[in-house]
């Protein structure tokens, strides 16, 4: 069987939603009225790293079992009883994605560092990709010269002044995630650096990387501020070169790296809606044990699954290696070492 290294079908799902998402730059900063020339290298930045998350993704989405819980999470969103499924994928959302409810089970300190750089993380995104694109733009009211109006796709959206409150937040967004970034980081790699078990398995490129490159991407943010701020513009040209380094150092290890279940983690809700309607059609009892131990709609997607990969997991009684729990696996191994030994006259050899 050829190996194959390069996936057509998702480099062309790549290239397709690349061109679109330059046609929306063109369209949303006005023609490039709005675009800020100076991030050019961030806009390549970022269309790169659309490309490969988009590459990555569309690979990943191809593999059997993937496809599988894709195909069915998306058919029970939009069928059924849309409105419950509709409810349990916000909960989900807000409680697993927003929240980061799944970490606090490992440990209230390490949720909240994990909280705090998923926040800053998004809140991040939410600011630099619009403003990147060109998408959103500040300028200063007509005839004024302390009122900012905000644009969007060249619409304004809201106004402030510039000794307001809503100037201050707005202007030092970046500032705030930031602070929140490495202060999680920095949590989490005092961790991976003190911790004997994580010291064992850990590796510098999948765990502690990306954790100098949040801190190194949030710090030189932080120091552009304080340079013209502070400093009155001191080393200015050399830190936000250094920030920009970061920052695409960032965007291009995210289709690559441990980076990328930023961008798989939503569908673990899909997964988790593939699970509760399984349990609600009927649990598949193993035969060697007589106890429940996951769902037929699992167990009979699992068999098709692995046809399709060239498993074959039949039985001579016309049954499945699949229709056995761990536990009855197990068991049935045993006997079966035992019928072998018992037949070769020696048990203990």
């Amino acid at each position: 069987m050829k190996n194959r290294t390069f996936n057509t079908k998702a480099s062309l799902i790549a290239t397709v939603l690349s061109i679109f998402s330059v046609i929306l730059v063109f369209l949303g900063s006005r023609n490039l009225q709005n675009f800020d020339a100076a991030l050019i290298t961030y806009l390549f930045g970022t269309i790169f790293a659309f490309f490969g998350i988009v590459y990555r993704y569309s690979v990943w989405l191809q593999r059997p079992p993937t496809w599988i819980y894709f195909k069915r999470g998306i058919t029970y969103l939009v069928t059924g009883k849309v409105f419950s499924h509709f409810w349990f994928a916000s909960k989900e959302t807000i409680e697993n994605i927003a929240f980061q409810k799944f970490i606090y089970p490992r440990g209230k300190y390490r949720w909240v560092a994990h909280f705090m750089i998923a926040i800053g993380c998004t809140s991040a995104f939410l600011i630099t990709i619009p403003l990147t694109f060109g998408w959103i733009h500040f300028t200063m009211a007509p005839n004024s010269i302390s009122l900012y109006e905000a644009h969007f796709f060249g619409f304004k959206v809201m106004e402030f002044k510039l000794d307001s409150i809503m100037a201050f937040l707005t202007f030092h967004a970046l500032n705030w995630s930031s602070y929140l970034v490495i202060l999680g980081s920095l949590y989490y790699l005092r961790r991976r650096l003190t911790n004997p078990g994580l010291i064992a398995t850990q590796t510098f490129e999948g765990d502690l990387l990306p954790l100098i490159l949040l801190i190194a991407i949030s710090a030189t943010g932080l120091a552009l501020t304080y340079s013209y701020q502070f400093m009155k513009g001191f080393a200015y040209d050399f830190l936000a070169v250094i920030h920009a380094v970061t920052v695409i150092m960032f965007l291009i290890w995210i289709p690559f790296g441990k980076f990328f279940h930023i961008i798989q983690r939503p569908a673990q809700i899909g997964a988790h809606i593939y699970k509760k309607e399984g349990m609600k059609q009927g649990m598949a009892v193993c035969k060697h044990t007589g106890e429940e131990y996951a769902t037929n709609m699992h167990i009979n997607d699992l068999k098709e699954v692995t046809k399709e990969l060239g498993f074959d997991f039949s039985m001579e009684d016309g049954g499945s290696h699949l229709d056995l729990s761990p536990e009855g696996k197990r068991s049935r191994l045993a006997q079966a070492h035992l019928k072998a030994r018992v037949a070769g006259g020696n048990l203990f050899g």
